[in-house]
């Protein structure tokens, strides 16, 4: 698959001399919802194209799904798991792939239940058959969320589903609770006629995970020689999250293209819980968009380290590099 992806990489990032923009395709962790609206307004309004950049992104199947192909080089940037991350690069020491911008300054990593089904809480899961996709960000935290909430895994029945049916699982009744991420999984659910009232939404954030969310990442190979356009792309991201903040509803309706089947009331909806909870954070709103907290990191690299044993224990240096970011303000989102 890494030879496959390596040719690609090399058709699609060679530069012509017909072609003044420089290629970035950007590669999503997940489909063409509400919370990917800021990228395809950006490529809509011209941002990435002002930055001398010409940017294609492409929907993705999981957190875990963008990094090998970022590390690989057939994508120069895109979207996933800082965690996630942090294991790949154990695993794979070496690899060009470093995150360079926080999105997700609080993780949506979240436990849905159903009340009706006896989960309102974390403890709630003991004697549950929990609904888990292999692949997904949450459930790749969830053994941290279960340790700092001190759940006997051995009375929780997990029970591997692809995305697509996670929630109609739910909404069926075959699962107690999902994990998932809490704009994703609620809403779906509730389109599935699960009544608002009767989900329970537990955000591992809020019970002792102290990690970040989702980040954009750069193959550091292409960032090495294209150190501009890596900040340019940062900047042109950065304005379409601003513009979807100050306008939910017209972010969405760049989504059209991408997505004609997609319930705009609902993906406004998502994109507007994602605003909230995950990414104008009270951190963000002071230091805006982008960075970390060093000490905050530091402290999720030693909770993974609870439930994940590293090969060798990594400093936010190793995973984070924020010397892309721009320094001119355009990292404030109000």
């Amino acid at each position: 698959m890494f030879h496959r992806l390596g040719l690609f990489a090399a058709l699609t990032l060679t530069a012509t001399p017909l072609c003044a923009e420089t290629a970035m395709p950007f590669a999503l962790d997940w489909k063409f919802e509400g919370p990917a609206a800021p990228y395809v307004l950006a490529v809509d309004k011209g941002y990435y194209s002002a930055e001398g950049l010409a940017v294609e992104v492409t929907e993705g199947a999981g957190s875990l799904d963008a990094i090998p192909k970022v590390a690989t080089g057939a994508f120069p940037v895109g979207f996933t798991d800082i965690n996630s991350l942090m294991k790949f690069l154990d695993q794979n020491p070496g690899a060009p792939v470093k995150a360079v911008m926080m999105v997700y300054d609080k993780p949506p990593f979240a436990v849905v239940g159903r009340k009706s089904l006896g989960v309102t809480g974390p403890k709630d899961l003991e004697g549950k058959v929990l609904g888990a996709p292999p692949p997904d960000g949450a459930w790749a935290q969830f053994p941290i969320f279960a340790a700092e909430n001190g759940l006997d895994m051995a009375k929780i029945t997990v029970e591997p589903v692809g995305f697509p049916v996670r929630e109609p699982m739910l909404a069926e009744g075959k699962v107690a609770a999902i994990t998932g991420f809490s704009f994703t999984s609620t809403l779906n659910a509730e389109r599935l006629g699960v009544p608002a009232d009767d989900l329970s939404v537990i955000l591992m954030a809020d019970h002792g995970v102290a990690l970040y969310g989702n980040a954009i990442i750069v193959n550091t190979d292409f960032a090495k020689d294209h150190p501009a356009e890596v900040t340019g792309f940062l900047r042109a991201t950065a304005r379409g999250w601003k513009d979807a903040i100050a306008a939910p509803e017209a972010a969405v309706a760049a989504l059209a293209a991408k997505n004609p089947a997609a319930d705009a009331g609902l993906e406004t909806r998502r994109l507007e819980l994602s605003i909230a909870g995950n990414v104008l954070t009270d951190w963000v709103k002071v230091h805006g968009m982008g960075g970390v907290d060093p000490e905050r990191f530091a402290k999720a690299i030693e909770q993974l380290a609870t439930t994940y044993a590293f090969k060798t224990k990594p400093a936010m240096a190793d995973v984070f590099d924020a010397s892309f970011l721009p320094a001119d303000g355009s990292l404030t989102l109000q």
